[in-house]
């Protein structure tokens, strides 16, 4: 009787432990966190080296900011979000003003964040300062 409950016992344990691992297996699968940062298309990190040859064809938006700058922390969600509603209609990145001296001082970037848009390799416009998501799309599309 003894080993009888054993085997019961035993074998509940492994029907419960199977039924927990699913449900742990189907959530995970089903978790929209999992999946959208799967999916999520992070912004292109330009440098003084790659810099001109990202911004030479189509539209490029690139955002001027570093490490220590409040505003610029702020604005690295929207930069992200706007990476990913453009996402094969124009380059979204960032440059980080203190690893990359050249391009700061090429571009007269005095003042963080500083977003300047490209068209071809060409300038075609600057914002300055914390920006919202609805004016950079605007600017975008603009361009694109």
């Amino acid at each position: 009787m003894i080993k009888t409950k054993l085997v019961v016992l035993s074998l509940s344990l492994l029907l419960v432990s199977a039924v927990i691992t699913s449900g742990f297996v189907d959530l995970y699968k089903e978790s929209p966190n999992v999946s959208e940062a799967s999916k999520k298309i992070k912004p292109t990190t330009f440098t003084d080296a790659n810099f001109k040859k990202l911004i030479a064809e189509g539209v490029t938006m690139v955002d001027f900011w570093a490490t220590w700058c409040g505003p610029c922390i702020k604005q690295g969600p929207i930069i992200e979000e706007i990476a990913n509603d453009f996402n094969g209609r124009a380059v979204i990145g960032k440059l980080d003003v203190d690893k990359n001296e050249k391009m700061r001082d090429d571009y007269y970037v005095r003042t963080i964040p500083t977003i300047i848009f490209f068209k071809d390799g060409k300038v075609v416009e600057r914002l300055v300062g914390m920006q919202s998501k609805e004016k950079l799309a605007r600017v975008l599309k603009r361009y694109s």
